[in-house]
Order: C-alpha cells, then structure tokens, then sequence
C-alpha cells in the first residue's frame, strides 16, 4: 500500500477540485457501528436489519398521517444501543429534518442523554408512529396499530437493555394501559426480555421544570438496570 503524506494528499484533492470533482470518487459506506472484532460485526448486521426494515417501509401510506408530512422519521442511533428512548411523535423540526428528537424538547433529551454519561450516538432513539400528527396532535389508536409493528421490529433487532418510554402515549402503546404516567414512571415494567423505565416527555418538561428531577431519578433507575 502506498503511504502518501500530508502535503501529496492535500495537493491530490487540489488537483481534483481543478479537474471539476465535487466530491472524492470513493464508496465509503456510513455506519454507527465504532466497535472492533465480533462486537463490530453483530452491530453491522443489525444495521443492515434496520436498513432493510427502513427500506420496507419505503414511503409508508398505512394511515392518515402520510398525508401530511414531509418525511418519515425511522429513528437513530446506535444498532447495539443498551438503552433505547421511545418518544410519541416526530413534531415539526423532527418532519423537516427526518431525524427524531431535535426541536427543543429534543435539545432537553440531549442533555438528559449527556448527563446519563451517553452520547447521543451511543443511545437508539425512535417514537411510537413515524410521521407527525397534524399540529402535534397526539396519534390515534389507528394510526399507532398501523405504525407500532415497525417500532416492534426496530426494538427486536436492537435488542437493548432498558427502554425508556417518554410519555403517557409511549408508555401505553408499548406496554398497554397501566396507568397514567405521573403514577407509573420511575417503575420497571417487562417488555419482552426487556425492562422498560417510562417517564415524562420532555416536552412536558418544558412546560414543567419543576419535574426535571424526577425525570432524573427515573433516568438513574434505569441506568441501574443497565449495570451503570
């Protein structure tokens, strides 16, 4: 293999700016998985399962909220995540950007990831229904029985430790009607193989600061369950 220096590859990617290239001519494939060895390949291939699930999905028109939307929200994250979060709907930031959790609610649950000790790559973070709810409406029960399969799915191939439901519409898409979440959070439910952890939304969060803390002592359940 031929080791170019610094200089040779500088003056490479002049020469091919000049001959009208816009980008390198390289198939480099994008991939969340950063772990070596055997780790590695279990996490590529259940990045191909999520690949593949994403594809089936294609441009989904199950329900009514295909309708409407710009973009359907998969999830992201880490393939081998050992804590999942599962939110209730993409909102407008979300639609535009096709990426779950980045408004301001999704900025408060960044910050909640980062004092967890995670970044956001580390974790998996997906929602109930992939298309946002006209006006941020909540979903209807129709329109989770038609989407929730594919959360399912994304849930058995990552297989993660704990999941944290954030919200009462979470909370009883996944595990049924237990209870409203003021009551139910902070406990430990099974889901599965796997524990699930609900708690606030951080969008109730933003309307109510004062429950910062409880949602931190939910978080700190849950990193208990995850040996942390």
């Amino acid at each position: 293999m031929i080791k170019l220096s610094r200089e040779s590859i500088i003056n490479l990617i002049r020469y091919l700016e000049a001959m009208g290239f816009e980008r390198l001519p390289l198939d480099i494939p994008v991939t969340a998985c950063k772990a070596s060895g055997e780790r590695s390949a279990t996490c590529l291939l259940k990045e191909r399962q999520l690949k593949r699930l994403k594809k089936e999905i294609g441009d989904c028109r199950l329900c009514r909220l295909s309708e409407k939307r710009t973009n359907i929200v998969f999830g992201e994250g880490n393939p081998e995540a050992a804590l999942m979060f599962i939110g209730e709907g993409p909102g407008e930031e979300e639609d535009l950007q096709a990426r779950p959790f980045v408004g301001r609610a999704g900025q408060l649950l960044t910050r909640l990831i980062t004092k967890m000790g995670f970044k956001r790559e580390d974790v998996y973070i997906a929602n109930i229904v992939k298309c946002r709810p006209p006006n941020n409406r909540r979903p209807r029960e129709d329109e989770i029985r038609a989407c929730l399969p594919f959360l399912k799915r994304q849930i058995e191939i990552i297989s993660p430790t704990v999941i944290m439901t954030l919200g009462d519409v979470a909370t009883r898409a996944l595990l049924g009607d237990i209870g409203n979440i003021s009551r139910v959070r902070g406990k430990v439910y099974p889901y599965d193989s796997i524990r699930v952890v609900p708690t606030f939304h951080p969008s109730y969060l933003l309307r109510n600061p004062n429950a910062k803390w409880l949602t931190w002592s939910d978080a700190q359940v849950a990193l208990r369950l995850i040996g942390r």
